[in-house]
């Protein structure tokens, strides 16, 4: 109708995509949403919550714990558009990871659940294990989370589902990142980069350096103008922050990692992502990927 083409305008003339690329920019300029929702986010946690269900890490000696919410996030199979660090309970020592998502899947795209798929209990390589503090307290393990399984179909996999897992490794808790998958039909991956703060803090992993000095090269981008939020929510940048800022706050980066109709071409989807220790603190970084929507005659 008159709504949706005076919608599409303005679009275009606030972030003049590429006329190839009009199509499917306009596709994805939907609203956006978190999950889990404002509204489900356990905002008091008991003791008996504390001690039966939640994990807990420790960097030094006297300081205090930080609990971890295992619970999986999930976006119902609709295309993940940012991802952040959250710090929730009444006294915001709950860690968690919130992925925005868009609320509808974009009419070009045709997505299911990937039943196939088996995250691969690699073996976890110590050159990983980053400490926090200090060296015999808790540590992150900060390998690439990525699609790893080959597939023979004309499909792409995007991230849906996000959740934590603390394990014990000898002597010491080890926090971990899980991303669950969903596939694209007659899609695939086009382009894929890495989005999240640069760092220049010392790593005790090889592997981490490594990966570190790789995508730093990536991360070198200019300032990016203040976004626009297209999001119906009550609390469209996420839930009120508390007046005095959290303890934990000397542990958890919590800065967004989103891309929007103003990071060109205004498509990005997350395909991946890493936990990062940088100056003391848990970090995330982003795997954003752009998708290419395959034609029947292509398919033949």
């Amino acid at each position: 109708g008159n709504g949706f083409l005076s919608h599409a305008v303005n679009l275009y003339l606030r972030y003049k995509p590429a006329i190839e690329e009009l199509h499917q920019f306009l596709e994805f300029q939907l609203p956006r949403q978190w999950a889990p929702m404002y509204g489900d986010l356990p905002l008091v946690f008991d003791h008996k919550y504390k001690r039966n269900a939640s994990p807990s890490l420790q960097f030094t000696l006297m300081g205090p714990k930080l609990y971890v919410n295992t619970v999986k996030v999930d976006s119902g199979n609709r295309p993940v558009t940012g991802i952040r660090l959250y710090l929730e309970g009444k006294k915001n020592d709950h860690l968690s990871i919130h992925l925005q998502h868009l609320s509808e899947v974009p009419g070009v795209l045709e997505i299911s659940e990937d039943h196939s798929y088996d995250p691969i209990d690699e073996p976890e390589s110590r050159g990983y294990y980053e400490l926090v503090k200090w060296s015999m307290f808790s540590h992150v393990y900060t390998a690439p989370v990525q699609y790893n399984s080959s597939r023979m179909d004309e499909s792409a996999a995007i991230v849906t589902k996000a959740w934590f897992e603390v394990k014990l490794m000898g002597m010491k808790k080890v926090l971990f990142l899980r991303l669950g998958y969903s596939t694209v039909a007659s899609a695939k991956i086009r382009r894929s980069e890495w989005d999240g703060p640069s760092t220049s803090s010392r790593k005790s992993g090889f592997f981490s350096a490594l990966m570190s000095t790789k995508l730093s090269k990536e991360l070198q981008s200019p300032e990016k103008t203040t976004k626009v939020d297209i999001n119906s929510a009550i609390y469209n940048a996420g839930p009120p922050v508390p007046t005095r800022a959290p303890k934990m706050l000397s542990f958890v980066d919590t800065k967004e990692m989103v891309r929007g109709p103003e990071d060109p071409p205004g498509y990005w989807v997350v395909t991946g992502a890493k936990l990062c220790v940088e100056g003391g603190r848990i970090s995330i970084k982003a795997k954003y990927s752009l998708l290419t929507i395959l034609s029947e005659e292509s398919l033949m």
